[in-house]
């Protein structure tokens, strides 16, 4: 829709997809791997949270708006945008803490309530998910359309499925095929 969007992630395989939308990566260089066996991000160093803090700093001058999503799984949120970096911002600049019922990604943000904080606006919205259910339905549909039609072909006689059991993405997401279970997660081989 024209925004110039960028993205950051500890994790380097966000980077592909990050790219893969069109967006440009805000990357970190790094000594270190910021993610664990299953996917997920790890603590790091201080010394890269120091250079992270800096990078995103200076993505901050620039940004229009800024959705922060980080959730540590039984723990509050991290600190993503702290108060001296929402200083930073330009006036008119906006926040969306989708972490903000988890503590929250900037601590200026509040369950519930709209902060303004040197001009820039703090989204603490609760239950987003309820607050755009009938456009999140909408995109879910539309995404699980273009999965779905990625393995079905049409010709005569209607579609059909065209399902190779070695493609990367069918098998992803494959729990179970024949009576067993196909996916790491289901066989323990997960590592």
């Amino acid at each position: 829709l024209g925004a110039v969007v960028s993205a950051f992630d500890v994790r380097a395989a966000a980077k592909e997809q990050v790219q893969s939308l069109g967006a440009t990566f805000i990357e970190v260089e790094a000594d270190e791997d910021a993610e664990t066996s299953g996917g997920y991000a790890k603590e790091t160093s201080e010394d890269y949270k120091r250079r992270q803090k800096e990078k995103i700093t200076e993505t901050l001058k620039k940004a229009d708006i800024v959705i922060t999503t980080a959730l540590i799984p039984g723990k509050p949120a991290p600190v993503l945008v702290d108060e001296a970096q929402v200083g930073v911002m330009k006036a008119g600049a906006v926040i969306v803490d989708l972490a903000v019922e988890q503590g929250g990604n900037c601590p200026l943000s509040r369950p519930g309530e709209v902060v303004t904080h040197g001009g820039v606006s703090i989204l603490g919205h609760v239950n987003w998910a309820g607050r755009v259910a009938g456009d999140a339905s909408a995109l879910y549909s539309k995404n699980l359309l273009n999965f779905l039609s990625a393995f079905v072909e049409t010709g005569e006689g209607g579609p059909k499925w065209k399902l190779d059991w070695e493609d990367e993405i069918l098998k992803g997401v494959t729990l179970a095929r024949d009576g067993a279970f196909t996916h790491a997660a289901m066989t323990g081989e997960e590592g």
